[in-house]
């Protein structure tokens, strides 16, 4: 057992106590604390994960209470993993925050508490706890998509606070229908007491479908998709990346919590129409999600409609259900958090350099920021599955895990999507390196991030570049240890499974 797993939620809400009572005596102090919170934050994520990875995972039981009554926290491969990744990711947005914005105290408390509840999502063995955290997590991203200056921010939170109210209710109510069944919240007594009651039990099955309705809102599968292009276009940059980054993210690890660790693989070979459900959301997700993405001209719409595909390719590695498919998994959600994170903030970037926020408006983009034009290039080029990026690895392994399952519509969904992807982000490089700019290519030509001719734009610091361009190095060279992290993560899988 290990005092540091429960510090990962603690340290959080602790950081955002003392940026709450900061701000009371000073202005704009709470940035100082969230990096300082996040920097210890990271220290903890990353000596868990060098304790637990390719070994045994740690269980501290809260309250010194007993298993199954007591709330567990379980930090294995996959879990330190996720909570290491919103660690890092978090503390690579407020870099670009500093002089991006939000910058006012009471986004920083809320953005703290955010982590904490991300965090606890990633760590708990209780699922009403991860009820509490997914809810801590909702509110905390409606407040912070809102805290945009415009009506659109908004609008975009409203919708979004209604549409996320009714994932978590479906959510919530999965708990319910499961707790009746069993007697029990415990997520490996759970698994123990579902066996026992009966996979055909209609109140298992409804558990289960209400549980993984619910995740697909969160995670926005398509149809349950709509909350997310508003939100992602209409929150400031900095929370757009944010919550791109890392939101979905832990409701997609959650999914592979909830299937694998609560219900298991004798579930889904009792229950056909289980995989079915979950292999039909990927599918649909995937293509639907591409060919929307394909038909926007404004790019954080596109990068929204984007996230709906590639999370679909996670829904696909659960239903396929083995140890290569679920390896990928976990790297393409590593991959996906980076990469996706890096644009949103490199769009972020080049619409403070230049004023352009859409395909057309990328038009001579190298000329005007050569930076911005090239981290987004980087990062598109790692998206679509270009080796040695990262992108490419977790697609690859997504892919043999369905061969070696049989499982060929996915593969040729997954092949197909690949090329979509590169249909949607070709355009835009297309723009930004062989056309000319236009007197439609931005609203603030005369603003610029170091260009040949141009003196850097005051709006653009130097901490934003070298977060978007860390961003792009990154998604590169996670590309080249991604194998050797999956075959470490490979006992966190069998076991997952067993």
């Amino acid at each position: 057992m290990s005092d540091l797993a429960p510090l990962l939620v603690a340290f959080p809400v602790f950081g955002s106590v003392i940026a709450l009572l900061a701000g009371l005596a000073r202005d704009r102090v709470g940035w100082a604390v969230a990096v300082l919170t996040l920097a210890v934050q990271t220290a903890i994520a990353g000596t868990l994960l060098a304790d637990v990875l390719g070994s045994e995972a740690i269980r501290y039981v809260v309250g010194g209470f007993t298993v199954p009554i007591g709330i567990e926290l379980i930090v294995d491969g996959l879990s330190a993993t996720i909570a290491l990744l919103v660690a890092v990711v978090s503390l690579g947005v407020l870099a670009y925050a500093r002089r991006a914005g939000p910058r006012s105290n009471a986004f920083y408390v809320i953005y703290l508490l955010l982590v904490a509840g991300l965090s606890g999502m990633s760590i708990t063995g209780d699922i009403f706890n991860m009820y509490v955290f997914l809810e801590i997590t909702g509110l905390t991203a409606y407040a912070l998509v809102a805290s945009g200056d415009g009506g659109r921010s908004a609008i975009a939170a409203l919708k979004y606070l209604l549409v996320g109210t009714v994932g978590a209710s479906l959510f919530l109510l999965g708990i319910g229908f499961a707790y009746i069944a069993t007697g029990t919240l415990n997520m490996g007594d759970l698994a123990t007491q579902l066996a026992e009651v009966g996979y055909g039990s209609p109140l298992v099955l409804a558990a289960f479908g209400l549980l993984v309705v619910g995740l697909f809102v969160k995670i926005a599968v398509f149809p349950l998709h709509t909350w997310q292009p508003a939100a992602y276009a209409g929150a400031p940059d900095s929370v757009s990346a944010f919550i791109s980054a890392l939101v979905s993210t832990v409701a997609a690890y959650a999914l592979i919590r909830i299937v694998f660790t609560v219900f298991g693989t004798a579930f889904l070979a009792e229950t056909p129409l289980a995989s079915t459900v979950l292999a039909a959301g990927a599918v649909v997700s995937i293509v639907v999600g591409s060919l929307l993405a394909v038909s926007q001209s404004e790019l954080k719409r596109m990068l929204a409609y984007s996230s709906v595909s590639q999370f679909g390719l996670i829904v696909g590695a659960v239903a396929v259900g083995n140890v290569v498919a679920l390896t990928g998994a976990a790297i393409h959600l590593v991959g996906h958090a980076i990469m996706k994170g890096g644009l949103f903030l490199t769009v972020g970037l080049v619409n403070d350099a230049t004023g352009a926020r859409t395909v057309d408006e990328y038009a001579g983009l190298a000329k005007r920021s050569p930076v911005g034009a090239a981290a987004f290039s980087v990062l598109a080029v790692a998206m679509v599955g270009v080796p040695p990026a990262v992108g490419f690895v977790g697609k690859w392994y997504i892919a043999l895990g369905a061969v070696e399952a049989g499982a060929w519509p996915l593969v040729v969904v997954i092949f197909a999507s690949t090329l979509l992807t590169l249909a949607y982000f070709a355009r835009v490089v297309e723009r930004i390196y062989f056309r000319d700019p236009t007197e439609t290519s931005g609203l603030a030509p005369t603003a610029t991030d170091g260009g040949e001719d141009d003196e850097p734009a005051p709006v653009v610091s130097v901490g934003m570049r070298a977060t978007v361009v860390a961003a792009a190095v990154v998604a590169v060279a996670l590309g080249a240890v991604a194998a050797g992290y999956g075959d470490l993560l490979e006992p966190t899988m069998e076991g997952l499974l067993s």
